[in-house]
């Protein structure tokens, strides 16, 4: 899991915090589950480290650009197999 980005209301009611989970789809959910769970917690820690008189409310969401650039990656170092498996083919010709 990867804390990727936040987003502060200027009221600092609200927060969004942008998470980026690498994994099946029940462990994305499991990880989300977990993170909600414990939201109130770190509302209650956030307003106490930071002296808030009103901590914000948290809100977990998903943050999927690391997973679509190691897609993209992956997809990448296919297309360059692809082209030398191709050039090798032409060079015994």
């Amino acid at each position: 899991m990867t804390v990727t980005g936040a987003e502060v209301t200027p009221d600092l009611r609200h927060a969004k915090v942008y998470v980026s989970v690498l994994g099946s789809d029940t462990e994305k959910q499991a990880t989300f589950d977990g993170l909600d769970s414990v939201a109130s917690h770190l509302r209650s820690r956030v307003a106490r480290e930071l002296r808030l008189r009103v901590a914000p409310e948290i809100q977990f969401k998903e943050d999927d650009t690391i997973a679509r650039a190691a897609r993209i990656e992956s997809l990448l170092a296919d297309v360059k197999k692809q082209d030398a498996a191709a050039s090798r083919g032409r060079d015994e010709d």
